[in-house]
């Protein structure tokens, strides 16, 4: 893309040169604030702001609030825009502006500005959504906790160029953003579809095992079917222990062990980067120890598989959340057969209908856990079918990783091409 002939200092730091025929003005030339609650109910369209978008909220999230509730709230109108202004302090990631494109109501927390004066309500929003991913706009937040109000986008520094060139900046980032848009939701999908091949890949194995032409066997349990005639079905607390004892610890508590806080146990990944005294995690923390498996049983770490095998621990002894289940399989039981075979469908949906505790302090019960029944084959083919597992799941999570790191670079390519655009960094075709 070409650049402008000439260029000017703004005068505003975080903003640098401006083409020279382009102009600032503030914010109360441009925006006014849209205050009109929903008294009587005018609007019953409830909206929400969703990853920088502006949607129509689904019936079923409105569970619990009650009609007059929605009287609070702000009408909002297609071309307002809808920016959520607390809390700048705690949240740097979430994407904060939205342009609304239907008519509804939605939260009074949310500053809803109406673009006024011959401004492009589209060109606008590029402006406050690249001011919001380059962090821009948390320079203006005031408070505790860093809130945004109406006060400061009046005195915020805005582009001032005529209507129809705003007009084609905003035509153009429609047409280059629906595009990336388009290919990100392609590998999107295509990353869904290989999670579901590698879930499929896993139940077949784990339940079949790898001989398609295995004679098989009714197991006797619902849920699982039939089994090859030569497993055996039986519950898990005769295949593993659950939670062993730290009793059993014999060096000098002076020593050092792993650490792990659950935000650091994930699929098949543990973060080893917390060192502690034994001494000052030994009464409060889950213990394990090298090649035990650690399921987390807290919702949602338990439905996302934060399952992993305990390796390379420090003194080969770990602790860690108390929220952590382990798993220390008996001579019969391969750990990582048993780390594959609890991430069958039926075991994790099951698992979650047995959840219990209030709100997002879900757990499954540890009774689940020690009856659930599974279908085992002999120990050398376990060790065949975790290995086959580790190969072909290491396969498709390599894809998956390439496909994720494509979105990235479509995302970021995104941001800066809007950022270039609505600044004139770049110019395009007006």
């Amino acid at each position: 893309m070409r650049r402008y002939e000439s260029y000017k200092d703004s005068g505003v730091e975080w903003l640098g040169k401006i083409p020279s025929q382009w102009e600032l003005t503030i914010g109360m030339n441009v925006f006014r604030e849209n205050k009109r609650d929903n008294k009587g109910m005018k609007e019953k369209t409830v909206l929400s702001l969703s990853y920088g978008q502006i949607i129509i909220k689904p019936e079923e999230k409105l569970v619990g609030l009650v009609p007059e509730s929605f009287e609070t709230y702000q009408i909002v109108e297609p071309n307002d825009i809808i920016i959520r202004c607390t809390d700048l302090q705690n949240d740097k990631t979430s994407l904060r502006t939205g342009l609304a494109k239907d008519k509804g109501i939605i939260t009074s927390a949310y500053l809803n500005l109406k673009v006024i004066n011959n401004h492009s309500a589209k060109f606008l929003h590029y402006y406050l959504h690249t001011l919001d991913i380059t962090k821009v706009l948390y320079k203006f937040g005031s408070g505790l906790r860093q809130n945004l109000s109406f006060l400061d986008f009046k005195r915020l520094p805005i582009i001032d160029i005529p209507l129809s060139e705003q007009q084609k900046i905003a035509q153009f980032l429609d047409e280059k953003t629906a595009k990336i848009d388009q290919a990100v939701d392609l590998a999107e999908k295509q990353i869904a579809l290989l999670k579901e091949h590698k879930q499929i890949l896993i139940q077949n194995a784990v339940i079949r095992g790898l001989n398609p032409d295995v004679p098989l066997k009714d197991s006797g349990v619902e849920w699982i079917g039939q089994v090859p005639e030569h497993w055996e079905v039986k519950k898990l607390k005769y295949l593993a222990k659950l939670s062993p004892s730290k009793s059993e610890i014999t060096c000098n508590h002076e020593e050092s062990c792993s650490f792990i806080p659950m935000e650091k146990l994930k699929l098949n990944t543990l973060v080893l980067d917390e060192i502690k005294q034994i001494k000052n995690v030994y009464s409060a923390y889950t213990y394990f120890r090298d090649e035990d498996l650690l399921i987390a049983k807290v919702t949602p770490c338990f439905e996302n598989k934060n399952f992993a095998i305990a390796k390379n621990l420090v003194n080969s002894i770990g602790f860690g959340s108390s929220e952590i289940y382990v798993l220390r399989t008996y001579n019969n039981l391969l750990n990582k057969f048993l780390f594959y075979r609890l991430q069958e469908q039926n075991f994790m949906e099951i698992a979650i209908s047995k959840m219990s505790g209030t709100g997002g302090l879900k757990r499954v019960p540890s009774e689940f856990i020690n009856n659930f029944q599974l279908a085992l084959p002999p120990f050398c083919e376990q060790q065949k079918i975790a290995d086959y597992l580790d190969k072909q799941t290491a396969k498709i999570d390599q894809a998956i990783a390439l496909k994720t790191a494509h979105i990235e670079k479509l995302k970021e390519y995104k941001s800066v091409l809007i950022n270039d655009v609505v600044t004139g960094k770049v110019r395009v075709s007006v």
